[in-house]
């Protein structure tokens, strides 16, 4: 842990003082190894959720994003992408092969992309946490605590609403943040996701959750009932004016 840390803010540091100037792969490439530390000591359990969100994030908003759209290779990613009528499509992502990087991250990348006013549909998660990163178009984000749940709902308190912009980031974990909903603003629109799963030993699990059929309970709680995909989709996938 105390090794992440350091190599962690020697990288920020030699971002704040401009040090990288072109070629720049090597920031990438930097950045991609240092991902993969932070993630497997949240694998490990050396760090917490809220530290893994809030490491990531910063390094999302370190690297400089045209670079970051040539390491994932955005413009193939993105050619002849197929935008669904309801919700969002998503993409795999391989990194380049790099020393120090193992083939097979602990973390799952993928981009996702979606048509205006299409969503990634309001939901919660367990045993999970992902951050994100706009690459292309803006989107409308709210996102929630997760302060208890039972069989049918997810109890929840409002965090973040705002328009997230392309370079903005976000995060969710059971500890932070754990409900997210984004809306697409823009004719199209994209973010790359990094996702750490079955955290704990335990099975992740993902609830949509209908918001707009929420009911107050008090002390700014709303209990929001559990919907399956199909439902929540028809709901919530494509907004109507």
């Amino acid at each position: 842990m105390l090794g992440t840390a350091l190599n962690y803010f020697l990288l920020q540091s030699l971002f704040s003082s401009q040090a990288f100037a072109r070629p720049v792969a090597p920031i990438a490439n930097h950045w991609a190894k240092q991902l993969s530390e932070i993630c497997n000591d949240l694998k490990l359990e050396k760090i917490s959720p809220v530290l893994w969100q809030s490491q990531v994030e910063k390094l999302f908003n370190h690297i400089p994003l045209d670079e970051m759209l040539k390491f994932i290779d955005f413009e193939t990613l993105t050619r002849n992408f197929e935008y669904p009528d309801l919700g969002v499509n998503t993409k795999m992502i391989m990194f380049p092969k790099l020393d120090g990087l193992p083939e097979k991250t602990v973390f799952i990348k993928k981009i996702f992309g979606m048509k205006k006013d299409r969503a990634i549909i309001p939901h919660g998660h367990s045993n999970m946490s992902s951050a994100h990163l706009v690459l292309k178009g803006e989107f409308a984000l709210k996102h929630y605590d997760k302060v208890h749940e039972d069989d049918k709902n997810l109890f929840i308190k409002p965090t973040i609403e705002k328009t997230a912009k392309v370079g903005s980031s976000s995060s969710i974990s059971d500890e932070k943040n754990n409900i997210h909903w984004f809306i697409a603003n823009t004719e199209t629109a994209f973010t790359f996701d990094v996702i750490m799963l079955d955290l704990g030993g335990k099975e992740y699990d993902i609830h949509n959750i209908d918001i707009k059929a929420g009911e107050k309970t008090g002390n700014g709680l709303i209990r929001a009932p559990k919907m399956d995909v199909q439902t929540a989709l028809k709901k919530y996938g494509k907004q109507h004016h």
